[in-house]
Order: structure tokens, then sequence, then C-alpha cells
């Protein structure tokens, strides 16, 4: 299913829970993994100014330097990079956000595997606000068709069998995009699809429990006729509960079933002049144990040189699914 993977790392002596990630699904799928660390700049004068990953201290990078950092990279990722993997790794200067969709582009990937936010925040000066991803996971769910795994440290090597995938559903054309390739996952794995949908709960005593069972019901049926062209035999267990806080719930629903795998649609939404992911996506990725992958609507996405405000081929039909993954 997966043919080109890629994993970006800021981390050059220490094992990079994305790069692991991907390192093992590219050898379930022997899939060919490119590995990227961007060197990112130290001074705004001059881009080529970086720190030292060994001194600390400001230097001018060189294809020497660079060499050096590629060779590190190998060197402490030798036991998670098998013989069976086929990778390459690339070293780069500029902003890691822009070198991964430059990447992405020459290469046509499948899958981008990326961790939730910077480890060099503290370095930066930067607060990272508790609950949401950094700038260059936001920037690369905004920009890129391709589906895009997020991973935390505590994610386990057992779960990447993916057998049990959580897909949260709220009857968005985002939701259908990575319901869709969900069922391309379940299909390939032989996994299990759980259907999650949650009701907003009013406050007591204007909402009964008698309206809480209607509405679980009503949106139960509605979850069927949203899912059942997507499917296609699929196994699958459809999921609804009510609850204050979508990411809580979604949570909740994939520690309670063990899922291996959350899929989402990315619910980017323009806000004042402005981009931003949705906010359940930030707060999930965050915090899940397992993995998660973000699916956005090509009909949403923004072309790195566009204004935050331009969408892409506003004149189009919006295409509901990820051309990598259909017949076609």
């Amino acid at each position: 299913m997966f043919k080109k993977i890629l994993a970006a790392t800021d981390l050059i002596t220490v094992c990079d829970a994305p790069v692991s990630t991907a390192a093992q699904i590219a050898e379930q799928n022997n899939a060919k993994l490119h590995i990227l660390h961007v060197l990112e700049s130290a001074s705004a004068e001059n881009r080529h100014v970086i720190k030292h990953f060994r001194t600390g201290k400001d230097i001018i990078t060189s294809a020497e330097y660079e060499g050096t950092v590629k060779e590190q990279i190998n060197k402490t990722y030798s036991e998670v990079l098998k013989p069976s993997v086929n990778y390459e790794i690339r070293v780069t200067t500029g902003f890691p956000c822009e070198e991964i969709l430059r990447w992405s582009r020459e290469v046509s990937l499948d899958l981008i595997v990326i961790g939730p936010h910077s480890t060099r925040a503290e370095e930066k000066g930067v607060i990272r606000v508790v609950g949401k991803v950094g700038s260059t996971v936001e920037g690369v769910i905004m920009r890129e068709n391709c589906p895009v795994m997020i991973v935390n440290p505590s994610v386990q090597k057992e779960s990447l069998k993916l057998k049990r995938i959580l897909v949260s559903i709220d009857f968005s054309r985002s939701c259908e995009c990575a319901l869709f390739f969900a069922v391309k996952l379940a299909q390939n794995y032989g996994s299990k699809l759980f259907l999650f949908h949650m009701i907003p709960i009013p406050p007591f005593p204007k909402y009964s429990r008698t309206d809480y069972e209607a509405d679980v019901e009503t949106s139960k049926k509605r979850l069927k006729e949203f899912c059942h062209e997507f499917i296609n035999g699929t196994d699958h267990e459809y999921i609804v509960w009510g609850g204050a806080l979508s990411h809580l719930e979604i949570l909740k629903c994939a520690e309670k079933k063990v899922a291996d795998l959350i899929a989402m649609g990315s619910h980017t939404k323009e806000k004042a002049g402005k981009w931003y992911t949705g906010s359940v996506v930030e707060r999930v990725s965050f915090r899940s144990t397992c993995a998660v992958v973000v699916v956005t609507d090509p009909g949403v996405l923004l072309t790195w040189e566009d204004s935050l405000t331009t969408k892409i081929q506003p004149g189009k039909d919006r295409d509901r699914l990820i051309h990598v993954y259909s017949k076609t």
C-alpha cells in the first residue's frame, strides 16, 4: 500500500519515534524510506548559520558538515534501519515544513511520518501550548495531499500491525477522505474498523435520558448511512456515545477498543484571514498513545507559495478521494 514513505526528524544522536515507526512500516510494505533532517537556521540574517549538533556553537553549514550529520544519523539508527529496509537520508538547510513539502513533491510520497511538536522548543525560546501540535506539523497538514502520520514517543511497536483502527466521524467531507483511507488500510492489513461519533450533551435537566437515547439511535443510523458506501465489506463496528469534549471521547474510545491507529480528517479552516488545523486534531495528536493519521480534504489544501487565504483550484469541484489510493 505504501511505496514511498518520508520520516522527518530533528534528532541526530537519539532515536526519534517517527523514524523508528516509518522504518517498521517501510519494512512491512517493502517501501522506500526517505529520512529527512533539516538544519534550521540559528540566525535571522543568514540562513546558513546553524548550531553544531555536538558543541552547540554557531557555525556556517557546509557540504562537509551535512555529510557528518548524515553519518551520525546513519549510526544512530543502525539498529532500526535493518538491511531489509531500503532507505535514503537527506540533510538540508532551510525551514522544516518547506523542505518536507519540497521532498514530497519530488518523490510523490504515499505517507509522511512526523512527531507532534518540536524537540528544540526550549532552545528556540518557544513556549509550546499544551495540546497544540507544532507549526511544522500544522503547515504540512494544511498543504499536503498524502496522509500525515503523527507519532508520539509512547507509541508501541506492536501497535504498528494496525489491526484495530478507530475512525473519528463528524460527517464532514474531510472525514470522508479519512474514512476512505482507513478502509484501504483495513483491506491491506486485515484490520477491524471502529467508526466513532460523539454527540454533544446539553445541560441536565433540559436534556433527559430519553432524549439522549433517541439521539444515539438517530446518530447511529446517520453514521451507518454515511459510512456504508465506503466500507465495502470491511470488518467494522459502529460506536456512538455522548460527551462534552470531542478529543477526550476519541481518546477514551481508542483506549477502550485498544486501537492501533486513529484516522481523522484534518478539518482545516479559515479564521480572521488565517488557516488552522482543527483543534480536535491537535489535541488528539498531542495526547494519543497510538499513532494518528490525518487526511486533508484536497479541496482545502494550500500551496506553499500562495497566501494563507488562497485555496488550491478554487474553480474546480472538490475531490473527496485521495488519488494516491484510488484505482485510477
